[in-house]
């Protein structure tokens, strides 16, 4: 199955997608047939924050169709906060979207985790990463929501990671296992691998974008089809 990807959102979360797709299909044995087209962080960033969802989705709907026309059977958004507007570009988009919000929920259930802990964008965390979390409570820092989620959009606009955004952001993990129960944390932001790849925090930490890579891996190798996403 022909991959399309909406990238740039940010640059570096990009860079993994890419990487670790490669990686997943390889460990199938398949080959990637992959098309990426490039999105504009700044406009996601004040369209998120303005909730202005008609606007991003018409973003999306045209480059969705520069996809289709370069022949991919599905369409992916690399960030998870740049799903805010899912539902709207379903509505008008050429190529199924598969969803990174989705399977979390399942993944989670499968773990035998109960209670979660995110990180991420504003809207992620105010959110509860959309609301769609239905066997699996979600908890966040409610009162640093501001904090974390503007160093977290720094994060994502410079593409690398600070000294002091890694201890803010090791910190609030271990927060939210310690006071509010999270069995693990979960990076709910796509460019939060840029703060914890390699290392080790003291706690369980769940990769989003690990889990809708195998979801896409799968579907570019036929292990599934876009039926059951």
């Amino acid at each position: 199955m022909h991959l399309g990807l909406i990238g740039g959102i940010g640059p570096a979360a990009t860079v993994v997608y890419y990487q670790r797709l490669c990686d997943a299909v390889a460990a199938r044995g398949g080959t990637l047939d992959l098309t990426i087209v490039q999105a504009d962080i700044q406009t996601l960033i004040r369209n998120n924050l303005a909730d202005r969802r008609a606007e991003q989705a018409g973003i999306y709907a045209r480059l969705i169709d520069r996809l289709a026309a370069a022949g991919a059977d599905c369409v992916a958004i690399t960030s998870l906060g740049g799903h805010f507007c899912l539902e709207e570009t379903r509505a008008i988009s050429a190529l199924p979207i598969v969803s990174a919000v989705a399977p979390l929920d399942d993944y989670f259930a499968a773990q035998g985790i109960g209670r979660v802990g995110l990180l991420g964008t504003r809207v992620v965390m105010r959110t509860r990463l959309y609301g769609q979390l239905t066997r699996t409570k979600a908890v966040v820092l409610d009162d640093r929501i501001e904090e974390l989620g503007q160093r977290y959009q720094d994060l994502a606009v410079r593409g690398h990671c600070l000294p002091e955004d890694r201890t803010a952001f090791f910190a609030a993990g271990r927060e939210l296992v310690e006071k509010h129960g999270a069995e693990a944390v979960v990076l709910a932001g796509t460019d939060l691998n840029l703060a914890f790849d390699g290392t080790d925090p003291g706690y369980p930490v769940i990769d989003a974008l690990d889990v809708h890579v195998n979801v896409l891996a799968d579907l570019a190798t036929g292990r599934r089809g876009l039926d059951t996403v």
